[in-house]
């Protein structure tokens, strides 16, 4: 049990997340409950062949060209065409291939000079490598190779680099001020079309799930600590809007085109194809804009650290997980330094509700190492508050 538990029993199946990547021999999926967690990224597999379900059979001859939005009745123009306008040349489609496989995703642009945010597993195709081979089509339809700057494994997040200029960025929004049932846009190459736009809401917020880390298990020494070696969790945004495979790294935005999240896994249903039935998640754009920066910045991003072992806390809750029971502290580590002790229960961190360990796992990581934070803890019948100062999870290696 530790600050990187994952919960005993999901609804979700957390094996490989992701659409994998071309392989000589396909591995079987495992399953451990009714739905999966799918990733967003596209085999190539499926470009230029079949791709077929109970309802449609579609066959694709290559990746399309990006598509301008198009309006023929500006009397009929509403939001969703408004929020597409804004933030669609903000989105690129990317190509990636390795020695023996390849995907596509999506990314959305950061800066005018060719800076690009995209998922981790898909320039690293699913963990296999940080030497594939980048292409990025941009929204005028231009295609550029693109250098890797840097990845983060623990949050699923990378930044690559094209050589262009004038390119439109993305306009970030606090994903802090969503709220449940608020519209959003989910724009993308899903299955390889690119610059699709499909409408949702925010579906619930603070949301933790786990997925199969993107960390190159030969890497020279791992950059960061991601957990259990093969997954991570992270806080994300759920949402309805449809989003499939191939919408891996591009935007979820609001009404007004600002991005709210960047898409990176699907609940698909047990025993068939990845695909949208609804439940999508998103990297909150807090969370991705820091992150980003750091890459930018320095090729690598920090991830912060309590110093705390923690187990669900489900004691006389039926089963239910109601917090994140601190089992032991680190000595000299943030949680000890704060005040925090074992049989402490963590109900809030940096001021979101925390009901499990992989809650608070998730919770930790998006902070900075270093970050200065609010932790509400139950010991007995009191709620106290801790302003705790995080390590860093890069010591953990």
């Amino acid at each position: 049990m530790s600050e990187f538990n994952r919960s005993g029993d999901s609804q979700f199946v957390f094996s490989s997340p992701y659409t994998a990547p071309v392989q000589p021999t396909p591995k079987p999926k495992r399953k451990v409950g009714a739905l999966g967690i799918a990733a967003l990224a596209m085999s190539s597999a499926l470009v230029g062949g079949i791709i077929g379900s109970s309802a449609f059979s579609l066959t694709f001859a290559g990746f399309s060209q990006p598509a301008p939005v198009v309006v023929n009745n500006v009397e009929q123009v509403n939001w969703v065409t408004g929020a597409a306008s804004e933030a669609g040349p903000s989105v690129a489609t990317l190509s990636v291939s390795g020695d023996s496989s390849g995907g596509s995703g999506s990314g959305v642009v950061l800066t005018e000079d060719g800076y690009i945010l995209t998922n981790a597993h898909v320039v690293t195709l699913g963990g296999q490598t940080d030497s594939a081979n980048i292409a990025v089509q941009l929204f005028d339809a231009r295609v550029l190779p693109a250098e890797l700057i840097g990845y983060d494994s623990v949050y699923d997040l990378a930044v690559i680099k094209v050589d262009a200029t004038g390119l439109k960025p993305i306009t970030f929004t606090d994903s802090a001020d969503l709220n449940v049932g608020q519209n959003v846009v989910a724009i993308g190459a899903p299955l390889g079309l690119s610059s699709t736009v499909t409408q949702g809401i925010v579906s619930a917020l603070n949301r933790t799930i786990q997925v199969a880390s993107s960390e190159v298990t030969d890497r020279p020494g791992l950059q960061f600590w991601t957990g259990t070696g093969d997954s991570i969790s992270i806080q994300v945004i759920q949402t309805d809007a449809a989003i499939n495979p191939g919408n891996s790294g591009g935007a979820l935005v609001d009404e007004n085109g600002r991005l709210v999240g960047i898409n990176v896994a699907i609940a698909t249903a047990g025993g068939g194809e990845a695909g949208s039935i609804g439940v999508g998640f998103a990297i909150p754009s807090n969370t991705a804009f820091r992150i980003a920066q750091e890459i930018m910045d320095t090729g690598s991003a920090t991830h912060g650290l309590l110093g705390a072992m923690v187990s669900n806390n489900t004691d006389g809750n039926g089963g239910f997980s109601t917090g994140a029971k601190v089992e032991q502290v680190t000595s000299g580590g943030a949680a000890e330094a704060a005040g925090i002790r074992a049989g402490d229960v963590v109900v809030e961190f940096a001021g979101d509700p925390v009901s499990s360990a992989t809650d608070l796992t998730a919770l930790v990581r998006a902070q900075p190492a270093g970050g200065e934070v609010k932790v509400k803890v139950l010991r007995g019948d009191q709620a106290l508050t801790f302003d705790v100062v995080l390590g860093d999870a890069a010591d953990l290696n």
